[in-house]
């Protein structure tokens, strides 16, 4: 049964699904949609949804029903993963340490990315199609405030990323010796947060660094 990914290369929420196909071994084709025209992926579920990740998988197309729900990593979960990313006995720690990851921290993270990633649009309508979706959400001018508070993005970031460090010096993983969904979305919002190396995770977090090494060749 062939397996389509709708893909936004650097989202903090497609580099997990990524990771979570290619650990499982599976062969799966990646479709890329702009930023700035999600008409394939409103053509995929005919208007129900515009944002990426999507899959569609044989004749089932799977996207996310709500604002904070994990969809598309439960179905590849029950489909791929044998129900190693939502163990049962870790649901409700993971469910925090996802609620902290989807909105403290991505919402730290994914600013200081726009900083350098809007202006890298060199097409003039893609990057003013751009900036006005996210003005619609943050207000007027809000890439311009980020990129003067780029500082404090970064300190922010450091500060999130130290807690899940001192998480990571005892054990191989976030909560136990397997990686849960939980690992995989902060693999992604490093991914997302490291792009093209306008970030970088601070040196000095050393066992947060291994653990991205070993998320990175980790197979089921």
């Amino acid at each position: 049964m062939s397996l389509a990914l709708y893909d936004l290369s650097h989202s903090p929420y497609c580099i997990p699904v990524k990771r979570i196909l290619d650990a499982a071994g599976v062969t799966y084709e990646v479709i890329d949609v702009p930023n700035w025209d999600r008409s394939k992926v409103i053509e995929l579920t005919q208007g129900a949804y515009y944002q990426m990740p999507a899959l569609k998988h044989g004749d089932r197309v799977v996207y996310e029903t709500g604002a904070d729900t994990q969809d598309v990593a439960r179905y590849l979960d029950a489909t791929f993963a044998g129900g190693r990313l939502f163990p049962a006995k870790y649901a409700g720690l993971q469910d925090i340490l996802v609620d902290y990851l989807d909105n403290e921290v991505e919402g730290a993270t994914f600013r200081a990315t726009d900083v350098f990633y809007v202006p890298s649009i060199t097409d003039l309508v893609a990057r003013t199609m751009l900036i006005r979706h996210k003005e619609r959400k943050f207000g007027k001018g809000c890439v311009d405030q980020w990129r003067q508070q780029i500082d404090q993005l970064r300190a922010g970031a450091a500060t999130h990323f130290a807690r899940f460090d001192a998480m990571v010096q005892e054990r191989p993983f976030l909560i136990g010796d397997q990686p849960v969904y939980a690992d995989f979305l902060l693999y992604g919002i490093i991914g997302n947060y490291t792009w093209k190396g306008w970030n970088s995770l601070p040196t000095e977090l050393t066992a947060l660094g291994a653990w991205r090494a070993r998320m990175s060749g980790f197979k089921f």
